[in-house]
């Protein structure tokens, strides 16, 4: 059985943020988590998501909307919400997992050119990678560690 933690990225439509984050959780620290995303209201990945992670040399082009029913009775360790929505429907069927969460403005509701949509894409995209980097440097010293 695997030592890394599980990780549940949720959001509302599993289309561009949670799809964001689990690329990046995944390819900066997929040695230390089991990274899977998914969304209250699933639709389908925004190809501006999947051409930002590309810009990093993550690829995310298999990846699909899952619901977040999909995951119904699976144990997690964490489970992070990005955005409002999730968090305010996020489904208690988690059992112990730490509920984490931070509102990223959605870049999939932009209406403008697609540089101006890509360059927002790009600006969650990394605004998320901050946080998760340091997600990930707290959830490895884990309770009680790291202290003097």
């Amino acid at each position: 059985m695997s030592d890394k933690k599980r990780v549940l990225m949720l959001c509302t439509g599993n289309s561009a943020r949670s799809q964001m984050a689990e690329g990046l959780l995944r390819h900066d620290a997929g040695d230390r988590f089991d990274v899977d995303s998914a969304g209250t209201k699933p639709s389908s990945v925004r190809p501006e998501a999947i051409a930002v992670m590309r810009e990093l040399g993550i690829d995310i082009s298999g990846h699909r909307s899952k619901s977040v029913q999909e995951f119904d009775g699976q144990k997690f360790d964490y489970v992070i919400t990005v955005c409002d929505s999730a968090r305010e429907s996020c489904p208690v069927f988690f059992g112990a997992a730490k509920e984490l969460h931070r509102d990223f403005e959605d870049p999939a509701a932009l209406t403008g050119s697609e540089e101006e949509r890509l360059a927002l894409f790009r600006r969650v995209r990394d605004e998320m990678r901050g946080y998760l980097e340091k997600f990930a440097r707290q959830a490895a010293q884990g309770p009680g560690q790291g202290k003097a």
